[in-house]
């Protein structure tokens, strides 16, 4: 996915209707749509996978009575994975959509213009891109371009003639670049008869379905045009279609040119994603195939973030002993990480990130850290958290520990960047304490680490040393699978005030963690029962105090109904509550697109701050359960703004907002199962939003080669009056790269700059790459990014000028070595 955008968008979907978008439909109606072609292949292959997997370990798997992301997950045996897999079909679904936007001028993207050789080297370059993104485990680029090439492939059913020839199963040479295309209608070969009174139902010629020629409708591309007797593709937008031969030949829908062909297309089209996806799984193995589909045995992630500086010594010893416990007390359990992430820093190093799903490797990586180095007291802190964020999956927990300030102060708005991008969740352990009461933690500096971790839903912890061991329980506790944020809040400055909330019956494991020095609190049950924050072991729970960190464990089995915490405090806190359930919700900022055909584009962004907001809000884990409310909710006030919902099916709502908040923001919803009014459930976003004025659009619409220059396009626009930008780009791999540092608005309000990034010539096919471009209005606030995931292609020929240079380049090496011999 690639950030969405306001005015580009506009223009762009001017242009669209006057050219071409036409394929199926991506919002459900009474026809077969893009989205569930995918969504129903994904699920039918996934079930499949996992059948294998669970048949070689002689265990059970029951085939669900229907398929659905949450039955898929637990005949997987990892129901925990709902909202990963859901997340995982959203990312390849949302790309299909966008190929229509990136590629409306191009016709091989769509098989339109009888380009069917070309048409498939789309297909098949791009998964040469998806299997060399899977060996370098970058998942979620490989999604990207997965749902990229099922649009085209996907087009082919609706858009060719393969179905009205009488095939009834997918063209297996389609995905295959070692097989001939054949029988291909060539140029000069009239293919189409008019259309008699709108009936298009027998347009393509006889002697076409005779010879068996494959061919395709033309449509509208630079001029309104098509060769002499050619089939068009058809629709109202279609102006090629009044031209003789007139009528079309797609099957979009069931009201187009050959619509009773609608269903048929859209079961081999069905058939044939699943065909490529299982060409996808034959070239790893199946359980690199199901994380590719969000699915693994847990959902866990264990991800370190560490100061290796002299001074660290202690804390050190205190990360090899709570991840070796976690490690060894979860082995072969559904808590069990199912990716393991370390990133070191000092000063002036840092990196690089170990990712990896093997247990062992990541003891030996832990165990292999020593304190050494370091030099003055500021640290690179926010940038290793920053390859952290880059490294992890979505909606990771992510834990660093420092005992310095940060030397790089500079990154904080591309930390804030990447944790809005990837919903993860940030905590800090921080063990240099000093003296300052005017704030929530006791340390000043620390102030940018409380900062972030309010951002993203986590805690900033002041501990010494010697107590560090009684914090790191938060480790243990938050990295379990199933883990749902139920209540959050912050108040800034402190005062007092009494918080309700609603528990569910399916939650367990009730945690409350309220941060902030001088904080007195009282905690109230359903039942009636309270217990004071005076009170560590009472008739509600356990009660833990470290510096500024309280940790309440609420000791009940049956926590449900509304809880009460009243707090009290002259100083800035902030409030959690979290438990594991099988009910959670995954949500994206969209831009609602009616025409010229109905989808959205999701953001990957700040939203707007003008205007309607729409969010994408998916309900999972409960068959029987309805959103009642959608609310945006001030982060530290008691403003709400509520959405307006409109269920479009499969737990799916779409939800308005008519104002957005001014400052930041979470999402709450709540809702009701098991049609019982004492049945209500609540949850809520750990990360919190801001809208802005700035809108920053870039597109990737070309292949970066290892060695070549890579430029990328990108413009910026605002709602406002001002039209100067301060300009930031920053990329994971910190390969070289130039852009502009600022950028005027020309007349038209839009400020455009490129961004060139180069790859070396040794970097290895699949690298993932995310990429942030950040505007900012000076004398302001307010900022946006534009957030991409890009990946290094090794598979494109040099060009003359390049094969020059890298012969030169490998004879000077040559010669080189032989001086020496």
């Amino acid at each position: 996915m690639f950030p969405n955008f306001i005015f580009t968008m506009f223009i762009l979907l001017l242009l669209v209707a006057q050219t071409r978008i036409q394929a199926f439909n991506i919002i459900p109606d009474s026809s077969s749509t893009h989205q569930n072609i995918t969504i129903n292949a994904i699920l039918q292959k996934s079930a499949e996978v996992c059948q294998k997997v669970l048949s070689k370990q002689g265990r059970n798997f029951v085939q669900p009575k229907s398929l659905t992301v949450e039955s898929v997950a637990e005949a997987c045996l990892s129901p925990a994975s709902a909202l990963t897999l859901k997340s995982a079909i959203s990312e390849i679904k949302n790309r299909n959509f966008m190929t229509d936007l990136k590629y409306f001028k191009d016709p091989k993207y769509h098989f339109d213009n009888e380009r069917f050789e070309d048409g498939r080297n789309v297909i098949t370059e791009g998964v040469k891109k998806v299997k060399a993104s899977l060996m370098q485990k970058n998942y979620e680029f490989a999604r990207e371009q997965l749902g990229e090439i099922l649009h085209t492939l996907q087009d082919f059913y609706s858009h060719s003639n393969w179905i009205e020839l009488g095939n009834r199963s997918p063209y297996a040479n389609l995905i295959n670049p070692n097989l001939p295309l054949e029988k291909l209608a060539d140029k000069n070969t009239p293919t189409c008869r008019s259309c008699v009174d709108d009936d298009c139902s027998n347009n393509i010629l006889d002697t076409v379905i005779s010879q068996k020629l494959l061919t395709s409708g033309y449509t509208n591309g630079i001029t309104i045009s098509k060769p002499a007797g050619k089939c068009s593709h058809g629709g109202a937008i279609d102006l090629t279609s009044q031209l003789d031969p007139k009528g079309g030949i797609n099957k979009d829908t069931p009201k187009s040119s050959h619509g009773n062909l609608h269903f048929v297309a859209a079961d081999v089209a069905t058939a044939a994603t699943r065909d490529l996806l299982e060409d996808i799984r034959k070239s790893t193995n199946d359980i690199e195939f199901l994380r590719l589909m969000g699915i693994s045995s847990s959902s866990s992630v264990l991800c370190i973030v560490i100061d290796t500086s002299v001074s660290m010594a202690d804390e050190i010893a205190e990360i090899k002993r709570v991840t070796s416990f976690i490690i060894d007390s979860r082995r072969g359990t559904a808590d069990e990480p199912s990716i393991y992430i370390l990133v070191p820093f000092n000063d002036p190093g840092f990196g690089p990130v170990t990712k990896t799903t093997n247990r062992d490797d990541f003891k030996s990586q832990i165990n292999a850290l020593s304190a050494a180095g370091g030099g003055d007291n500021p640290e690179m802190s926010l940038s290793g958290l920053w390859l952290a964020l880059a490294g992890a999956p979505a909606a990771s927990e992510i834990f660093l520990f420092t005992d310095a300030e940060p030397k790089d102060v500079e990154m904080k708005s591309t930390v804030l960047a990447l944790i809005e991008s990837t919903k993860s969740t940030v905590n800090f352990l921080l063990t240099n304490l000093l003296t300052n009461t005017t704030r929530s933690l006791s340390n000043s500096v620390n102030q940018l680490y409380e900062d972030l971790a309010l951002a993203s839903g986590g805690q900033a912890i002041e501990v010494s040393k010697e107590l560090l061991a009684n914090t790191t329980s938060l480790i243990t506790n938050s990295t379990i699978s199933g883990l749902v944020t139920i209540f959050q809040t912050v108040r800034d400055p402190g005062r007092a005030e009494v918080f309700s909330f609603v528990v569910d019956s399916t939650v367990q494991n009730l945690t409350f963690y309220i941060t902030g020095n001088s904080t007195q609190f009282s905690i109230t049950a359903p039942s009636g029962q309270s217990q004071s924050s005076e009170q560590s072991d009472g008739s509600v729970g356990v009660i833990q105090t470290v510096f500024n960190f309280h940790t309440v464990r609420i000791k009940t089995s049956s926590p449900v109904g509304q809880w009460l915490i009243s707090i009290s405090s002259a100083q800035p806190y902030s409030l959690k509550v979290t438990g594991k359930s099988t009910i959670n919700f995954k949500f994206d900022f969209v831009e609602v697109v009616q025409t010229p055909q109905p989808g959205y584009a999701v953001y990957k962004s700040r939203p707007p701050a003008t205007g309607n907001v729409t969010l994408l809000v998916s309900l999972l884990g409960s068959e029987s359960g309805v959103l009642k409310e959608v609310t945006l909710v001030e982060a530290s006030g008691s403003g709400v703004y509520k959405g307006i919902l409109e269920d479009v099916g499969s737990g799916d709502y779409m939800v308005t907002v008519t104002t957005v908040p001014k400052g930041d923001f979470y999402i709450r919803l709540n809702g009701q199962f098991n049609s019982s009014s004492t049945s209500a459930f609540q949850r809520q976003s750990s990360t919190r939003y801001r809208a802005s004025n700035i809108t920053v659009t870039a597109v990737n619409n070309d292949t970066w080669v290892a060695g070549q220059i890579f430029k990328l396009p990108f413009n910026v626009t605002t709602s406002s009056n001002l039209s100067n930008y301060i300009i930031n780009v920053k990329n994971s791999r910190q390969y070289n790269m130039t852009f502009p540092s600022s950028l005027t608005a020309g007349g038209d309000g839009v400020a455009n700059g490129t961004v060139e990034l180069s790859a070396p010539f040794n970097a290895i096919d699949g690298t993932g790459v995310i990429l942030t471009i950040e505007a900012t209005q000076p004398g302001t606030n307010d900022t946006n990014y534009a957030f991409l995931r890009l990946a290094v292609s090794r598979e494109v020929v040099p060009s003359a000028g390049l094969a020059l240079s890298l012969w030169l380049s490998a004879l000077t090496v040559l010669i080189s070595r032989l001086s020496h011999q």
